[in-house]
């Protein structure tokens, strides 16, 4: 069984040998702490390139410190590094601040970055948001809160779908930062970082009387995800080509 660090989900395979002999490590740094699972040892090179991304990010915001406290898209300068790019990209695509998609920007550089260096099966938590590419079936349960379906709603992510992200964003647990009311909007895309931005921007939808319609209704109109998971309390909504939902 596999755990993250986040309440928000966690990842879990039948045994340690579906996804071979996993080395299993932490890397930290600043406020970033992620686990990883991956069948090749590169921890010492993966918090290279997690300090790496994280000083341009941070020295980006030095020069402009918007880009932190923004709840909107923002023009970014030509000059700027990558991590920024792809922050401001899907920002820009649902119409969020682009610090709303960092763990997931994070996580996916990470995972990128240890494919191209010889792996082949890798797992990143970035707390909670998820960037994976695996030979061998895993599943993703979905914390919620004190909803019912809290842990019993699980994501079946098979060898085929290729690199994936599965991000979270919630009002009631963790430190996402949304404006409405649901235990957990969960995305799945091809792009970690706009599964993140985009489970903001579902989750803001999701406040007050017919919450969950305008959710459904957001996810609609965002291209490049594959499907959204809403979770309020004792209601639970799914649009799109999502991985087979297990139940626990």
């Amino acid at each position: 069984m596999y755990s993250s660090m986040s309440e928000k989900k966690s990842i879990s395979s039948r045994s340690s040998r579906d996804l071979g002999n996993l080395n299993e490590f932490k890397i930290e740094y600043g406020n970033s702490k992620i686990k990883v699972y991956c069948d090749k040892d590169l921890k010492n090179e993966a918090l290279l390139e997690l300090e790496k991304n994280y000083m341009l990010l941070e020295n980006y915001i030095i020069e402009d410190k918007f880009f932190l406290t923004s709840y909107s898209p923002l023009n970014i300068s030509k000059n700027a590094p990558r991590i920024v790019k792809i922050m401001a990209d899907v920002a820009e695509r649902v119409n969020v601040g682009p610090m709303a998609s960092v763990a997931g920007t994070i996580a996916e550089l990470i995972c990128e970055f240890m494919l191209k260096n010889g792996a082949n099966n890798v797992i990143v938590d970035n707390g909670g948001d998820i960037c994976l590419r695996v030979s061998n079936p895993v599943t993703v349960r979905i914390y919620a809160g004190n909803s019912r379906f809290s842990n019993r709603i699980a994501l079946k992510i098979m060898p085929e779908s290729g690199k994936i992200g599965v991000c979270t964003s919630s009002s009631s647990v963790g430190h996402s930062v949304n404006f409405g009311d649901a235990d957990a909007v969960t995305v799945v895309a091809k792009s970690c970082a706009l599964a993140d931005a985009s489970a903001t921007a579902i989750a803001n939808c999701v406040r007050g009387k017919n919450g969950i319609e305008r959710g459904i209704q957001k996810a609609k109109e965002i291209k490049g995800i594959d499907g959204t998971i809403i979770i309020r309390g004792d209601e639970m909504a799914c649009f799109g080509n999502l991985p087979e939902l297990v139940t626990k």
